[in-house]
């Protein structure tokens, strides 16, 4: 699921117009030696803008930020329309400009993680870390399970009934454990047994049909959708480096379309 940062930009571009707007003046009143009893309007307007644009910038890319999520690679957890709180103090807080983070914590398994997508690095995408280094991962019928454990999956819907929604119907709404954590997850029935690995076939070994176990590289994540018949993830592009790792989402902030989701936590 690619989210996007258009905010951010925008925020930057608003910093740069307003910093040069004081910076002008500045060298303005350089050229004339003496400052005028008046400043002109845009002149209070921009020194004052700039400092509320430049600190919202700067949160925004070091301690936390609100994507919004565009597709549904990730349901039922994350729904099209959501805003995420994503916090970087979870793992540190990163320079701005830069791809650097003062570590002060490792994702853990079961986190909503946001990252850049390591085909394309412009872009940032979420999934859930189901795979830390070293770990042997299974996969089996859509769902998966960490190392020898048994496979700790409830059943908590079949996508029939009234109460079930459009876009869930048909659906297996199924709530999956691993190592104490739990979550939900969307399953198509009929593609059970059919969860290619793709991109990670050289780390995997194939256990039965429709079976494989996999090991996670050191220094790096395995990441999946929970929508796990529709999700563009690790599957498809490979585990993800830990250096790409952008931010923990915690909270959906708000969808304009169902405001009970808002401060959901995740």
């Amino acid at each position: 699921m690619q989210i996007g940062f258009s905010i951010n930009e925008m925020l930057f571009l608003a910093t740069l117009v307003t910093g040069a707007a004081w910076v002008a003046w500045r060298f303005k009143l350089r050229r004339l030696g003496a400052e005028p009893v008046k400043k002109p309007w845009w002149v209070h307007f921009g020194a004052e803008l700039f400092i509320v644009v430049a600190l919202m910038f700067t949160c925004r890319v070091a301690v936390a930020d609100w994507p919004r999520v565009p597709s549904g690679s990730m349901e039922p957890t994350l729904r099209v329309g959501d805003y995420l709180l994503v916090n970087h103090f979870a793992y540190g807080p990163r320079l701005p400009f830069t791809n650097t983070a003062i570590e002060t914590g490792r994702p853990q398994r079961g986190d909503v993680v946001v990252f850049r997508f390591p085909p394309d690095v412009s872009q940032f995408y979420v999934k859930r870390l189901i795979g830390l280094p070293g770990d042997v991962v299974n996969f089996d019928s859509g769902v998966v399970r960490i190392g020898d454990a048994p496979a700790q999956v409830q059943l908590l819907s079949d996508g029939s009934g009234a109460a079930v929604a459009d876009e869930d119907r048909g659906q297996w709404l199924l709530r999956e454990t691993l190592e104490g954590r739990s979550h939900d997850i969307k399953v198509n029935p009929f593609v059970q047994g059919r969860m290619p690995i793709g991109a990670l076939a050289e780390h995997c070994t194939q256990q039965r049909a429709g079976a494989w176990r996999c090991t996670v590289p050191p220094g790096q994540y395995l990441m999946l959708g929970d929508n796990r018949d529709n999700s563009m993830d690790s599957r498809a592009w490979g585990f993800l480096p830990h250096e790409q790792v952008y931010g923990k989402a915690v909270r959906v902030l708000f969808n304009f379309s169902d405001w009970s989701r808002a401060w959901m936590p995740l």
